[in-house]
């Protein structure tokens, strides 16, 4: 029997996880507002894993300390086995770089690059080759269904489309954990679906740890756990609720 967020032994170690997590913020009053009160989660290699709660539950401020953009105050998190706490600000940026990839709700796409330019930006920062750079972007964006848009810039693409671009760009340098916030927030139906299905064949054939953060009731049903944010803990979603 597993707990809330424990991950069901599936024969590897865990890519993420959390231990005793707390974060804590000031209110309006000075006093403490612990968003996260000694959460614990593991996620599996090629296990999706749906975070939903109300909004200000503490969702995305957890996503945050999960992939070492904030750090706990209390408690551990390990990506891919290595702990984020005691790290510097530059070996934390390192192994946040070489172990997650994020996709917000806004696509953060560079305007002026093209697509293809944009999912090779983190190879050309990280100094890979010219021609490895290349090749990585285009299989990536041939990977999701943007193989004849390649040289296509932002305003040309849809919403859905820079949406998949933005994903592409988050696996090019193929870390271990994909964190996304609200992925589908900004997209109709059908491109909203598109991505859903993406995000749940990248789990099952890439092998990814997947976090996802979302209102939506489609996406979540993707996941193999649906767990709840309430209280600063997490619960099993309610099977009523269709977890969300």
């Amino acid at each position: 029997m597993t707990m809330p967020g424990e991950t069901p032994a599936v024969g590897r170690p865990p890519v993420l996880e959390a231990i005793g997590v707390v974060k804590a913020y000031r209110g309006g009053d000075g006093s403490a507002i612990r968003v996260l009160d000694g959460v614990d989660l593991q996620v599996a290699p090629g296990e999706m894993v749906a975070v939903v709660g109300a909004s200000g539950s503490g969702k995305s401020t957890f996503l945050h300390v999960l992939g070492a953009l904030e750090r706990p105050d209390a408690g551990v998190v390990r990506l891919g086995g290595q702990p984020t706490s005691g790290a510097s600000d530059e070996s934390l940026a390192e192994l946040r770089n070489r172990q997650v990839g994020f996709v917000f709700q806004f696509h953060h796409l560079l305007k002026e690059f093209s697509a293809l330019e944009n999912v090779m930006m983190p190879m050309r920062i990280a100094e890979r080759s010219e021609a490895e750079c290349r090749a990585r972007a285009t299989e990536l964006l041939e990977r999701v269904g943007l193989g004849a848009r390649l040289h296509h810039r932002p305003a040309e693409l849809s919403g859905g489309e820079q949406q998949r671009a933005a994903v592409a760009r988050a696996l090019a340098l193929r870390p271990p954990v994909l964190l996304a916030d609200e992925p589908s927030g900004n997209l109709d139906h059908q491109n909203a679906e598109r991505l859903h299905d993406l995000f749940a064949e990248l789990a099952q054939d890439g092998g990814l740890g997947l976090v996802v953060v979302t209102h939506n009731r489609s996406l979540a049903e993707r996941a193999q756990r649906t767990l709840h944010l309430e209280d600063g803990r997490l619960h099993p979603a309610p099977a009523s609720a269709g977890g969300v």
